[in-house]
């Protein structure tokens, strides 16, 4: 369809153009309008470059590689600070003890209750987070000892949720949509096999966005040990985006 309207706007330059040049002499007319014509579609091309771009998702790598997260040691923003813009292993790489607030300037990211990645995962998007409560949905650990960006592949978002192991059982299909309560749209709170086709999704242990969160970044999850569940269990699901993309979506039961 872009396409399409991209050809229609040059028809109606070069039928401008055309009106432009008829009191040229004839002799110069063909080049005069040649050179009306190029300058034309050169706006045309400046003017349009990064509206296509964001449309088609060109240029998202380039603009999700901007990563930059502070870490404080203290709540409230306060006490020794850590400024990073990659994977952190390890808090104590940075001779940090704790993490007590946190202020996302440009994200996502995604904090986790042990070093080397493991145990339950925080979502961080962009903002301030004063204590440990505003990350942890499931307020069971105020432990978070490494944390790394989230990839963002696509504006586009679709997940798959299955009842049961192997995608197997019944199916919910969800595009572009955020689902606070599987059971309100006719599913089952038994996810035992996911496939994140588009995007990146978190899931939560209950309905509204609450309990222990669960990251989705594109792929497959054949068993619900796969995104470190201790059992098939969830009740709500959301896109987690890079503040640019917003959409209407939908969602359908097989």
């Amino acid at each position: 369809m872009q396409g399409v309207t991209s050809l229609r706007v040059i028809g109606d330059r070069c039928r401008q153009l055309e009106a432009e040049t008829q009191q040229i002499p004839a002799e110069n007319k063909g080049q005069a309008f040649r050179n009306k014509l190029s300058e034309q579609l050169g706006t045309m091309t400046e003017q349009q470059s990064p509206p296509e771009q964001m449309a088609t998702g060109e240029g998202a790598g380039e603009q999700g590689a901007n990563y930059k997260i502070t870490i404080y040691e203290l709540e409230n923003f306060q006490g020794k600070k850590c400024e990073l813009t990659e994977e952190l292993p390890s808090i104590t790489e940075r001779e940090l003890e704790k993490v007590g607030s946190i202020q996302v300037e440009a994200g996502p990211w995604v904090g986790f209750e042990r070093q080397a990645f493991a145990g339950e995962q925080f979502v961080l998007e962009k903002g301030d987070y004063p204590r440990w409560d505003s990350w942890s949905n499931s307020h069971n650990s105020d432990s978070l000892m490494s944390l790394r960006p989230l990839q963002i592949d696509s504006p586009d978002h679709k997940i798959q949720l299955f009842e049961n192991t192997g995608y197997t059982g019944r199916k919910m299909e969800i595009v572009d949509d955020d689902v606070p309560s599987l059971w309100a749209h006719g599913f089952q709170d038994r996810v035992a096999s996911v496939r994140a086709l588009n995007g990146t999704w978190v899931g939560y242990e209950f309905p509204g966005y609450r309990g222990r969160q669960h990251v989705f970044e594109k792929g497959e999850y054949r068993h619900w040990n796969d995104w470190d569940a201790n059992q098939p269990l969830m009740q709500s699901v959301r896109r987690v985006r890079d503040q640019q993309w917003h959409q209407r979506g939908s969602f359908e039961n097989s």
